[in-house]
Order: C-alpha cells, then structure tokens, then sequence
C-alpha cells in the first residue's frame, strides 16, 4: 500500500495546488513559529506516511533496543570496566552517581535511524539520550499539514493518525517527578541558553505545559539561584528542571561546584530531566557497548538479534584486534583500508560536528582523522543503507518531485515506550536540520478507506 499511497497524494498536487500549499504552509509555519533563523523548517509538501505495520515494526524493534541501552547503561554504572568503554570526562564521572533513582535516567529520548520500509531495511545510527530535541517542532508541522488543502483531499481516501508528542513528553515529566519523590503539580522551567536558536521550540514546550497545568518558563542556567533550599529563577521555585541544556556546555561555562543546578540536584531539591546520567548514553560508544563482541553477553537472544540487525558494527579507534561480521581484523589497519565502508565520528559531538564520512573524504582528511582519533576519543562505524523517497516541493516558480534523503527518528519514553516519530529529509549524506539544511516533516500512520 506505500507506494500506492504516495503516489495518490502527488497525483493531488496540480502546480496551482502546490503554489497554494507552499505558500499557505509558509505562512503557518511562521504562526506556529517553526522556523530556524529565517529558513522554514519544512520545505516540502507531503509528510511521511507510514502504513499500521510498517509502524508496529518500527514501534516493535525500538522498543527491543531500547531494553539493551536499558541493561547496558547499568552495566555502565555498576562496572567500571563497561563504563571505561564510554571514555568519559572526569565531570561526567562525578555527575552520573547523582541519579534521582529512576528505573532508566532519561523520560525521553530519540533513536535516528534509516528507515526502508518497503525492504524492511531498518538501521539505526545514533541515539539522542541526553536532550532530543524535535518533538515540539513535530507536533506543529503536523498540524499545519493537516490544514493544507492536499492533506484534506488525501483524507477523503486515506485515514491518517498523527501523534501529540509533546503531551507525551509532558506525562513523561511529571511521573518522573512524581517517582523522584515530588506531590502535587510542579512548576517546571525549560532550562537552555537565552541565545539558544531553537527557544522556539522551548516556547511551544511552555505554552502546553501551561494549558496542562504547570507554571512554566524558560530559564537560562546563569540566570538561577539555590537558596533556602530550592531552585529559584528570580521569584518563581523550580520543582522541576526539564533540561535541555547540554551537560558539556552547563560544566564548561559555569563549572561544577559553584552551580546551583548541580547543587540542588546533589541536595535532592529539585529533579532534573533527562538525569545527568543520561549523558552516558548519549556518547557515540554507547553503540559500542551493544556491538562490540566483548558485551554480547550483556543482552538476550532477542536483545542481540535486534543488535545484529539493527545496529551498525561500531568500535573505539584504537589498537587492537577485534571482529568484524565474524573474521578477526587488526582495527587500526583495517579502519585505514576500509575507509570507503566507514565513518568517524567523535565521542561526544552533536550536529555533526566532525563526522567524517569515508566514502565522501579525501584520503589525507581520512589519514588526519584517524591520528586524532588516537588522542581523542573517536569510534568508527559501519556504512549503512540510506534511503531516498520522493517528495514534493515548490522550487524556483514549479512544483518539484525529487528524491530525499529520509531518516526516521521515533521518540522514545522512560526508554520503553515509543510515541511518535520525527522524519528528517536532506539532499546531503549528513544530515542535521538545525546545522542549516533539509526539512522537518511529521510521520502519519495512513489507514486505507473501505
């Protein structure tokens, strides 16, 4: 039903009805304030369709993946050994003991992944653990898709579902809080940098927290007190911090012993989400911990085969031997060899910032890479199997149907529960909206009409 689906929805796009879809969606997305700096964060005209079953795979397989992230960031926390393998900073090993004491440390979370559902191809690449972000963007692209005059068309044959996301984000906040220990509703701030470009999505966050019941602001870190033995941002108590500020970025600017969101979470006088313990998962070696040959006995038969099938061979630059799909490689050799079959990517990046991938990199670039790699913590990763779909667009005065790059990326909550899937679509093999390039579009489950 896929393709049939697709192609019905761009046999509904005459050039006047795309010219009028563009520019009404542009308008919306303005309202809604979905744009990054002046760029909208959609630029095509069609959103992702998923069939029941193509979504109960995806739903399916992530949600087993997500019970070993579960067991391996125990593993992480009680072993030293496993820990090791994340090579992490003295300040994120003196943070991580300060857990609240949740059965998984983040209430949300963002697996990305190279979805094919028509081979039942599915790959996933990185997991946002620490501050995925999307979701807010998401639900507002959704609505405005579903004001457009193509979508109404396409609903007289097909019935689709849409996904309220950040409701779930929400629910996901106050049983965190109301596990950690806290009564009531809470007053909750979205704590981020003022200069941050994505307090957009921090305001949509507000907006619904507050219809929902909870006093909410947006705070930033420099701005916040600990005194009289609660967090304060000017007059306004903080019971809980919805964190979207990045570990790295907080320590780096304000330190540790003099910051009073550390201090408070130390105090147990507020509770934090994501916890920062979350930030073990969200290194680029937390897919070394499921990968690598050495953890195998971490997970169950289930757990691996969703590994093997799912999960890119992924190792730490360094000497040593190690397999690969079965043979025994020397690491450092082989990554050198194999270069158009890899990509490199720091430890404890985001964005993309300095990925390098093999087969789009010089041979010097390459060579200069892996000898950084040898000093700071990079790993290496298997090529996967991108996947490109045709979407519509209005480009230079007519309607353009091209191919893109398509990556799907299901959210995930209390590391369990799957609601929701953000799709992101580029031209370009790195793919990363907020660095300035590609759209946004909703994921909708379609249903044909009897």
């Amino acid at each position: 039903m896929a393709r049939e689906v697709v192609e019905r929805y761009h046999e509904l796009l005459t050039e006047a009805l795309a010219y009028e879809a563009n520019e009404r969606m542009r308008d919306e997305l303005l309202k809604r304030r979905c744009y990054f700096g002046n760029r909208p964060l959609c630029t095509v005209l069609r959103p992702n369709f998923l069939e029941p079953a193509q979504w109960a795979y995806l739903r399916r397989e992530t949600e087993t993946l997500m019970g070993a992230f579960r067991k391996a960031h125990r593993a992480a926390v009680r072993d030293p050994a496993v820990r090791a393998q994340l090579d992490l900073e003295a300040y994120e090993e003196e943070l991580y003991p300060l857990d609240p004491g949740l059965e998984t440390p983040w209430a949300t979370s963002r697996l990305d992944s190279f979805n094919d559902p028509e081979r039942g191809i599915l790959q996933f690449v990185e997991y946002n653990a620490e501050t995925p972000a999307g979701m807010a963007y998401d639900d507002a692209i959704a609505e405005t898709f579903l004001q457009l005059e193509p979508m109404k068309r396409f609903e007289k044959h097909y019935q689709v579902r849409a996904f309220s996301t950040v409701r779930s984000l929400y629910t996901a906040l106050l049983e965190t809080y109301h596990t950690w220990g806290g009564r009531g509703t809470p007053q909750i701030a979205i704590v981020d940098w003022g200069d941050v470009p994505t307090l957009n999505e921090h305001e949509l966050c507000r907006e619904l927290f507050e219809a929902e019941g909870s006093p909410t602001l947006l705070a930033d870190p420099r701005a916040l007190e600990y005194r009289g033995d609660h967090l304060w941002a000017g007059d306004f108590r903080i019971d809980l911090i919805y964190k979207r500020v990045l570990v790295s970025e907080l320590v780096g600017r304000m330190g540790i012993h003099h910051n009073p969101i550390v201090q408070a979470v130390r105090d147990r006088r507020v509770c934090i989400s994501n916890s920062f313990s979350a930030k073990l998962m969200a290194k680029k070696a937390s897919f070394v911990l499921l990968s690598d040959e050495h953890n195998h006995g971490l997970y169950d038969e289930g757990e691996r085969a969703a590994i093997e099938a799912h999960i890119p061979w992924t190792r730490r630059v360094q000497e040593r031997k190690t397999q690969f799909h079965g043979h025994e490689v020397d690491l450092l050799p082989f990554i050198a060899e194999q270069q158009n079959q890899l990509v490199l990517k720091p430890n404890d990046e985001y964005g993309g910032k300095g990925v390098v991938i093999g087969w789009e990199a010089t041979s010097d670039l390459w060579q200069e890479t892996m000898r950084s790699a040898l000093t700071t913590p990079y790993v290496v990763q298997e090529r996967v199997n991108i996947y490109y779909e045709d979407f519509p667009a209005w480009i230079d005065g007519s309607l353009n149907i091209s191919p893109r790059l398509v990556d799907a990326d299901p959210f995930i909550f209390f590391g369990r529960t799957t609601s929701g899937c953000m799709t992101r679509l580029s031209s370009t093999t790195l793919l990363n909206v907020t660095a300035g390039g590609g759209s946004i579009v909703p994921t909708f489950i379609v249903y044909k009409r009897s």
